[in-house]
């Protein structure tokens, strides 16, 4: 594969550089900031990009936010990037290119530690070279853990779910109750139980609060 490197720290893009030379890749470049990395994805056009979060001159995000520019230069340019730490707004972001303007390509996000493990290392980028998605599992564990968190409708039942899916089509407690095959009181149940779990003011007047409840499960 045609590999393009960026990573600020010399020693691990030297690294990178012998280690992929050394599998039978060619490094068509090897830069240290994000503007370096554009012009590289653009110039190039390489098989896949492997670029670290953190670069110059604020070693926040740059390396990310010049991926997502290489993307959008170059449309389904793989990109594997890599993080000390797990950085779950990062990997949001990342994943976020995989459509609309940045046009879909192999995408990857792993710690810089799964580098030492150099099989593991190179089978993620032949799979996002090939167009895949490598999420490192650490990674994967707080999404998940990140988006039950932020999710309005993780406490309701499985049933409740569907009342409220029911709800949005502008059905009423007896239409409810016909399509579940239940009773209207048990539909009123979980109609109060859905107002509770979502934290929906009980002042308002119960039409509100159906409208509130069907508002939530749209954005959701």
């Amino acid at each position: 594969m045609r590999i393009v490197i960026a990573d600020d720290a010399v020693l691990l893009r030297e690294g990178l550089v012998r280690l992929l030379t050394e599998s039978g890749h060619e490094v068509v470049a090897a830069v240290g900031d994000g503007d370096a990395l554009v012009e590289a994805v653009v110039a190039h056009r390489p098989d896949v990009s492997v670029v670290d979060v953190r670069m110059p001159p604020s070693h926040t995000d740059e390396g990310l936010r010049a991926a997502v520019e290489a993307r959008r230069r170059v449309p389904r340019t793989p990109v594997l990037v890599l993080s000390q730490y797990v950085e779950v707004s990062y990997a949001d972001d990342l994943l976020a290119t995989t459509g609309g303007g940045a046009g879909g390509g192999g995408i990857g996000y792993l710690l810089k530690d799964r580098v030492a493990a150099i099989d593991e290392f190179l089978d993620a980028l032949a799979r996002v070279a090939a167009g895949g998605t490598v999420l490192d599992p650490e990674v994967i564990s707080q999404l998940l853990v990140r988006r039950r968190r932020n999710d309005p409708l993780a406490e309701l039942t499985p049933r409740e779910r569907e009342v409220l899916a029911l709800m949005a089509e502008g059905r009423s407690n007896t239409a409810i109750a016909r399509a579940l095959v239940v009773s209207d009181g048990a539909v009123e149940k979980h109609v109060r139980n859905i107002f509770t779990k979502l934290d929906l003011p009980p002042d308002a007047t119960n039409h509100h609060r159906r409208v509130l409840a069907v508002l939530t499960h749209l954005r959701a």
